[in-house]
């Protein structure tokens, strides 16, 4: 294809490099005994089917942007910077049906009168909003963004649901994403994304918003939190996760057996020993800490990379890859290559 001069020489857009990140978790433990003193339910099978000890808990005091707020915090100062242009917080929590809660985040973090939104796409929202927060940045929109996955899910699950209780967590995880060249360490690659929303029922608070609003105030309790078909999720989860991952690490120019780390959404432990399974790389290069924080929906991921990097399991030039997939149904799969000096703060 023809170009001219000047397209030829012009220099590659900004590609956005991950350069510090912040992880948040409320100090209330939920063990699986303390579950099972009210449900049909037992330690051994908790940890057998979903291989979760324990998760976080929020008091009725805290909410979402509280979490984000803290976890924004950290990543901003693992980053070295007191500033951004935009603010990104991925949530299915947030404090009110309106306005989003990511404006009120910025605020609290004193950093002026920035863009701030949110981004509803359940257990992918975080690689949803760092997908936006690139694009921000490689059209010259934006220079440094704080990317939030935040949740509250204690707010919205039916602590007598057997199927939901167990799984899910509170928490948050933040990063800061700047300004770099393509190529340079700790820049995210292309991203696979999609949804499938003939099946949002599959995950699905049924009343609560526009639809169903004349049963808001009479819905029995089930129909106002969070249901879950188990079998399906699964089953879509497993499927879509592996094709996305084996497209992203294709886009990278990476062959699967040369992934040193694959980072999965914690949706639950035998969906991530699937998917690595799956795409053929070994558990001993899949980290996990869904033992100990549970299912935290769109903080998932940013919590687990703060761990994997504070416990050494990440290590600069590290290739990862990263995918999750949650509610709507939504998947997000990307690269990139661990870069050096990034301490995160948990």
């Amino acid at each position: 294809m023809y170009q001219s001069e000047d397209t030829a020489s012009a220099p590659a857009p900004a590609t956005a490099v991950l350069t510090g990140l912040g992880a948040w978790l409320p100090p209330h433990e939920v063990t699986n005994d303390d579950l099972c003193a009210h449900l049909d339910t037992s330690d051994a099978w908790i940890r057998e089917r979903i291989g979760i000890a324990v998760r976080r808990r929020a008091d009725p005091k805290t909410a979402t942007g509280d979490l984000a707020a803290e976890a924004g915090a950290r990543a901003l100062r693992s980053a070295g910077v007191t500033g951004v242009d935009a603010v990104v917080l991925a949530t299915t929590t947030p404090d009110h049906p309106c306005p989003a809660t990511a404006p009120d985040v910025a605020a609290r973090l004193k950093l002026g009168n920035v863009a701030a939104f949110d981004i509803a796409a359940g257990c992918s929202g975080f690689l949803y909003a760092t997908t936006v927060a690139a694009g921000l940045i490689r059209s010259g929109t934006a220079g440094r963004v704080l990317v939030i996955g935040a949740e509250t899910m204690s707010a919205i699950i039916d602590p007598d649901d057997r199927s939901t209780a167990p799984i899910f967590g509170d928490g948050a995880g933040a990063a800061v994403l700047e300004a770099g060249r393509p190529g340079q360490a700790g820049s995210l690659g292309e991203v696979v994304w999609g949804s499938d929303g003939e099946r949002t029922e599959a995950i699905v608070i049924p009343v609560g918003g526009a639809r169903n609003r004349d049963s808001r105030d009479t819905a029995p309790k089930a129909e106002r939190h969070v249901r879950m078909r188990g079998n399906e999720v699964l089953r879509h989860a497993v499927r879509r996760m592996t094709a996305a991952a084996n497209q992203a690490a294709a886009a990278a120019g990476w062959a699967l057996e040369d992934v040193d780390r694959l980072i999965v959404h914690q949706a639950n432990a035998r969906i991530s020993a699937a998917v690595s399974e799956a795409l053929g790389i070994p558990p001993e290069r899949v980290p996990s800490n869904i033992a100990s924080v549970g299912n935290t929906a769109a903080a998932s991921v940013p919590l687990l990379l703060a761990d994997a990097a504070a416990n050494g399991a990440l290590r600069p030039g590290h290739r990862v890859l990263l995918v999750a997939f949650g509610s709507g149904l939504a998947w997000a799969a990307t690269t990139l290559v661990w870069p050096g000096g990034l301490e995160p703060e948990r």
